[in-house]
């Protein structure tokens, strides 16, 4: 079946990946080398004083084989193609001074054919911080993302070597607050080889969001509707190899061979009674519940081959979440359709297009590994970089694990500032059987082609 799905899937495919092919060959061959790490304007003698200018763009096109019952504007489909731009971002960030440092990010994410039209562009992050003894203590206040438990609660999108970082270490995501940024203060800095970040931001309420696939208040615990209570968050990382900058809140995914790095990590979340269910449903009494959440990570990436470019990525992950009892949550990336005939319960209602649940209350292992080529494998026009990802759950409310992995390619024109990826997924799709109990009924796919330009 995988291998039938695969085949119909790249026949599909081929000539919108012949039409990428020849635009990176005409266009991108000789991609300027003053942009590889943004445009900078240096402002003083031994430029540490500097404005930059980055942007990113990441475009999708896809074919998924859609949750059974999945409607796009109540008309059943079973399967769907189509072409997003999947992230646009623009940072201007700068040190304004040896102590003063902006950071400034704009964009927007999954414009889709299902988008409200002119609408969807916002400020991810707007910072300032100060160093109150250089590079060992700032402090800094705005809208951020200086956030735990985990090393990708926060990443840098256009170096991570899988198609996509792991959702469920963005922990929160357009629930409490803004694409895992909130307003607050945090402090960051490095103790020796010890690298920190710790934070407190006020959680936006949760009737402004624009998430989707939480469940509503049942006996299952689900995100409050009353006035949040402050965020407290940490990650840490101890770094025996070469130092990885903190200068931006977000960490890189893969230094391509450029630097030997090996971190062991460990961060948490807490909020207090962010979540709430219901003890007895007839009573309607109220529980609340805090969020508590754990993770413990291994970050390796190092050349193995200086001369010759070869370079090996391996991440590795634990994580023990609380959101309360039975907490799910079923969502889908970017996802392809408007919602489901099956709406029996709220569980039903969120479970379409490539949704699966990936976030809940339990415990979670997650594996990512990538391996790159020599340079210049394919001469002038870059080199390759398989790789493969799997995330392993055991969620309380879920009788099966929950397990969905991706296999793929990146053709790597220009390092990751122009690149072509190639990706096959493979989930599942949870039901409640007879005893309403949400078991694995069978697994679906999505293969997606993504085109990325970035400086």
């Amino acid at each position: 079946m995988f291998t039938v799905h695969l085949n119909k899937w790249l026949s599909k495919q081929a000539a919108f990946t012949s039409f990428l092919i020849s635009i990176s060959f005409c266009s991108l061959a000789q991609f300027p080398e003053r942009l590889k790490d943004g445009y900078k304007i240096i402002l003083s003698p031994d430029s540490t004083r500097f404005l930059k200018l980055s942007m990113l763009a990441q475009f999708w096109v896809r074919n998924t084989q859609n949750v059974p019952g999945t409607t796009v504007e109540n008309i059943a489909q079973a399967n769907t193609s189509d072409m997003s731009i999947r992230r646009l971002r623009f940072i201007f960030s700068g040190a304004l001074t040896d102590r003063v440092n902006f950071f400034v990010q704009f964009g927007q994410n999954n414009l889709n054919y299902l988008s409200a039209r002119k609408t969807g562009s916002f400020f991810h992050d707007i910072t300032a911080d100060y160093a109150v003894v250089k590079k060992h203590f700032y402090l800094g206040a705005g809208l951020n993302g200086w956030n735990g438990p985990s090393r990708f609660s926060n990443s840098t999108l256009s170096s991570i070597p899988v198609l996509d970082p792991p959702g469920y270490q963005e922990v929160t995501n357009d629930t409490y607050d803004q694409f895992v940024r909130r307003l607050g203060v945090y402090a960051k800095g490095k103790l020796g080889k010890l690298d920190y970040r710790i934070s407190a931001g006020k959680p936006f309420v949760i009737q402004t969001t624009s998430g989707s696939g939480t469940e509503a208040i049942n006996t299952n615990s689900a995100f409050s509707t009353l006035p949040p209570n402050l965020v407290y968050q940490g990650y840490f990382m101890y770094q025996f190899l070469e130092q990885e900058s903190n200068f931006a809140p977000s960490i890189v995914g893969n230094y391509l061979g450029k630097k030997k790095i090996f971190n062991i990590g460990t961060g948490f979340y807490y909020q207090k009674n962010a979540m709430f269910r219901y003890s007895n449903v007839a009573a309607k009494d109220t529980v609340s519940q805090d969020i508590r959440l754990f993770a413990l990570d291994v970050f390796y990436d190092s050349p193995i081959n200086k001369e010759k470019g070869n370079a090996y990525n391996l991440y590795m992950c634990y994580s023990n979440y609380s959101y309360g009892t039975n907490f799910i949550k079923v969502t889908g990336p970017d996802n392809p359709a408007t919602g489901s005939k099956t709406t029996a319960t709220s569980f039903d209602k969120a479970n379409f297009g490539n949704a699966f649940p990936y976030l809940g209350t339990g415990n979670i292992g997650y594996f990512q590994t990538a391996y790159k080529f020599r340079n210049r494998l394919l001469n002038d026009q870059g080199t390759l970089q398989p790789f493969f990802d799997f995330q392993y759950s055991r969620y309380d409310r879920l009788v099966d694990p929950m397990y969905v992995f991706d296999v793929g390619v990146n053709w790597l024109i220009y390092g990751n500032n122009a690149k072509v990826t190639l990706n096959y997924q493979n989930r599942p799709y949870f039901t409640e059987n007879s005893a309403g109990a949400l078991v694995q009924n069978k697994r679906l796919g999505e293969l997606v082609i993504q085109y990325q330009v970035a400086f």
